[in-house]
């Protein structure tokens, strides 16, 4: 692929959805920033135009430089020497690379040194920057820190470090601990003020720390003496040049070998408190994990594109009994799906990072001035849908990643079990994004709450009303037959008030409903677009089936052996 933007025609398709022109008006006020900024657009064209030559240059760095190292990047890994981690040499190339093309600050505002790019065109290039290498990506899209930094920090500490960050110097998040993986509410790291020079100290042990040795991290640590629960955690920004931790060892890792996952000591490590104290769990954690989960769909969906390109590529080539293996039904079934998936998917992506866009600009919009009563009440529906799309995509997309590497490499038969092929970097690579940013299972229990509250049959039955193109009506005949069937699951399932049982059907409710939604945004994509009929066809048929499955399932289980699956 000679440039990973021109070259794939669907990123362009996501980039000028309708719902852009309201978030380029939010996210550019006006074009205020063109009489300040010499490289900042005058109007809606010529900022769409500058999202299209930027996304070119990622999609130029992603063929020439990022994929040809990505071999050699997993071959050759990270190493730590004296508390210290030296980047496999490919990854550092990479990322001289991006620094010098000046994309580390994309969505940071211009004032900063940023672009100001809203967040479908960062995140449209953090898929391709996964699908060339997934182990990269953890490195440059932990610059989506900053965007908590921006939205928490004081404005003391927005001047001193998003211009370092914009500049180049990579970020990381000190969450998990040996004790405190999921349940962050058990972190003990403890944070300690000292009167005598106004300085907050960090002491204990960090574990699973993607990049951890960035130049500046966002810490949480348990500030309030005596406290066991997440109302005694607080955010804090630590600054590499300060020193007082040390990288104790590099994880040796399944897959995304080139990102370093760090278990680290922190002892006197001077830090600063960002935001106020206490709402270290409760808020900005929730909203650093929000945006990591967007990056890892993407990172997902990047995946789920590279294994069905491989897969593809593969079965067109590999001949066997006289002709290549694509024209075996077993096989060109395998690979519809697998683009059906990956359109479903990247569909949901950015869906979802559209949600996101018009609520955070109108909420940075807040902080500036009063917002009228039609702007609150967007921004309340855009949270909402937010929430709700966040979790399914990210349990979706992620699952549906390891689903494509398993085909992929099933396409290559005996071949795809050897390191000679891509198919099995991936398949390695895919495996961690079902895990982290929150277990599949976790997003589940993120998500079943706008099951039960209605939040996805709304959004369902509002896809419903729009137009469609009368030779795409019998599918949508049929996404409004596998609605009235997952109506009718929710009625079942809640109808019983047993919150165990309605726990343990959450993930058939949540996949049925996504079922639903990303048929839906199918159906629009074929709409917009001729090429994406195929993949609507496909995955509408494979969700009514599924929501078939889970129909037969649920209507057939005896609530009284669900004891019979406890242990």
């Amino acid at each position: 692929m000679a440039n990973y933007f021109l070259d794939t025609d669907v990123y362009k398709h996501h980039l000028h959805h309708p719902l852009m022109k309201r978030i380029v008006a939010l996210k550019e006020r006006n074009f205020a920033d063109r009489d300040v900024y010499d490289y900042a657009p005058v109007d809606f064209d010529d900022a769409m135009d500058s999202y299209e030559k930027v996304l070119e240059i990622v999609g130029e760095i992603c063929a020439e430089i990022i994929a040809p190292n990505a071999e050699g990047v997993d071959c050759e890994g990270p190493t730590v020497h004296n508390g210290r981690v030296a980047y496999a040499s490919g990854t550092q190339v990479n990322l001289d690379a991006v620094r010098k093309a000046g994309l580390m600050g994309v969505a940071i505002p211009r004032r900063y040194g940023g672009l100001n790019f809203p967040v479908v065109p960062y995140i449209m290039a953090a898929d391709m920057v996964s699908s060339a290498d997934a182990s990269f990506e953890n490195l440059w899209g932990l610059q989506d820190c900053a965007e908590t930094l921006y939205e928490f920090g004081s404005d003391d500490q927005r001047q001193r470090f998003l211009p370092r960050i914009c500049a180049g110097e990579t970020m990381s998040m000190d969450l998990t601990e040996p004790d405190a993986g999921s349940d962050l509410q058990s972190v003990m790291l403890k944070a300690t003020f000292n009167e005598t020079d106004s300085c907050w100290y960090l002491n204990g042990v960090k574990r699973f720390i993607t990049n951890g040795d960035s130049d500046i991290h966002l810490v949480l640590a348990r500030s309030e003496e005596g406290t066991k629960d997440g109302r005694g955690l607080s955010m804090f920004v630590y600054d590499r040049r300060d020193g007082g931790v040390n990288v104790r060892r590099i994880e040796n890792k399944l897959g995304i070998k080139g990102s370093p996952t760090c278990e680290l000591v922190f002892r006197n490590a001077r830090a600063e408190l960002c935001g106020e104290r206490r709402l270290g769990l409760i808020k900005y954690v929730m909203a650093l994990m929000n945006g990591a989960r967007l990056g890892i769909m993407a990172q997902a969906v990047g995946l789920c594109d590279a294994a069905c390109r491989e897969g593809y590529a593969y079965a067109r080539e590999r001949r066997q009994f006289g002709k290549a293996i694509i024209e075996f039904p077993a096989v060109y079934e395998m690979v519809a799906l697998m683009r059906a998936k990956t359109d479903a998917s990247r569909a949901m992506l950015y869906e979802t990072a559209r949600f996101v866009d018009i609520y955070k600009a109108l909420e940075d919009i807040s902080r500036e001035r009063k917002l009228e009563p039609d702007e609150r009440q967007e921004m309340k529906q855009y949270v909402r849908l937010a929430d709700a799309f966040t979790p399914m995509g990210k349990g979706m997309a992620t699952e549906y990643a390891n689903q494509n590497a398993y085909d992929a490499i099933q396409i290559h038969g005996g071949s795809g079990f050897m390191k000679d092929y891509t198919c099995e970097r991936l398949y390695r690579d895919a495996r961690i994004t079902n895990i982290y940013e929150g277990t599949t299972q976790l997003q589940v229990v993120a998500a079943i709450r706008h099951v039960t509250t209605g939040t996805y049959l709304n959004q369902i039955r509002a896809y419903e009303a729009l137009d469609c193109r009368p030779e795409l009506e019998p599918l949508k005949r049929k996404l409004v037959d596998m609605t009235a069937r997952y109506e009718m699951l929710v009625s079942l399932v809640t109808g019983t008030k047993d919150g165990e049982y309605i726990d343990f059907q959450a993930r058939r409710l949540v996949e049925s409903a996504a079922h639903c939604v990303m048929g839906h945004l199918l159906l629009q994509d074929a709409g917009r677009d001729g090429r994406f009929r195929h993949s609507a066809e496909v995955y509408i048929r494979y969700g009514q089936a599924e929501i078939e499955k889970n129909c037969a399932y649920i209507t057939n289980f005896d609530r009284e052996s669900l004891a019979h699956y406890k242990t």
